[in-house]
């Protein structure tokens, strides 16, 4: 028989860090971007078919559950793009020690509710 080995520590074993949080978040919204890309790209679609078909796609961004989704496809799009500078200003060898990293992760967060919030103060009034 075997001897049984430890097991691997788990996810329910390590308290939830920002870092960690912040790397999962990175890859999510890049998924969301995606996906938002092809709406996107319907949008454009339906731009190009003609009027009828605009107004259905505009019907649908319009209605309250297609601005939630702009909503979340713009936190997502201001993130990844502030999150990418801060892992590029990383691969340049700028903020790499923990505070650093800290408080870039901050920033981060700070820069995407402000620019989403400048965006769509700009679209309401």
């Amino acid at each position: 028989m075997a001897k049984a080995r430890p097991m691997s520590p788990h996810l329910q074993v390590y308290r939830p860090q920002l870092t960690s949080i912040l790397s999962i978040t990175h890859r999510a919204s890049g998924v969301v971007l995606t996906t938002g890309t092809l709406v996107l790209a319907l949008w454009l679609i339906a731009v190009a078919s003609g009027p009828e078909t605009f107004a259905i796609m505009a019907a649908i961004v319009g209605h309250p559950l297609g601005q939630f989704v702009l909503f979340g496809y713009s936190v997502a799009l201001f993130y990844h793009a502030c999150n990418g500078i801060r892992h590029l200003s990383w691969d340049l060898g700028f903020g790499l020690t923990i505070p650093d990293v800290y408080r870039s992760g901050y920033v981060v967060l700070g820069a995407t509710c402000g620019l989403t919030a400048l965006l769509w103060l700009s679209v309401w009034f």
